[in-house]
């Protein structure tokens, strides 16, 4: 299953995914919001309030966060499942 199809499956709004796999992946390397902010450039409430769905994060703000998390931007876009 591809990423758009499993939202449209789960009915999870694209938001919902950005946040949930930001916070999983920060907790996984057990950042907080500021550690992250750091190395990221970005204000921790920043940080906080894309995982709280309160912001809709542009193309480069994800650049950056995947590469403080050292992800690939895709993967903030996955749905469980997805490899």
């Amino acid at each position: 299953m591809n990423t758009l199809q499993g939202a449209i499956t789960t009915g999870m709004k694209t938001r919902e995914i950005v946040a949930r796999n930001l916070r999983k992946a920060r907790n996984s390397r057990k950042l907080s919001q500021e550690q992250l902010g750091f190395l990221a450039d970005v204000h921790r409430t920043y940080v906080g309030m894309i995982e709280r769905e309160k912001y809709n994060p542009t193309v480069e703000m994800l650049e950056k966060l995947a590469t403080a998390l050292e992800l690939e931007v895709t993967d903030f876009f996955k749905i469980d499942g997805d490899k």
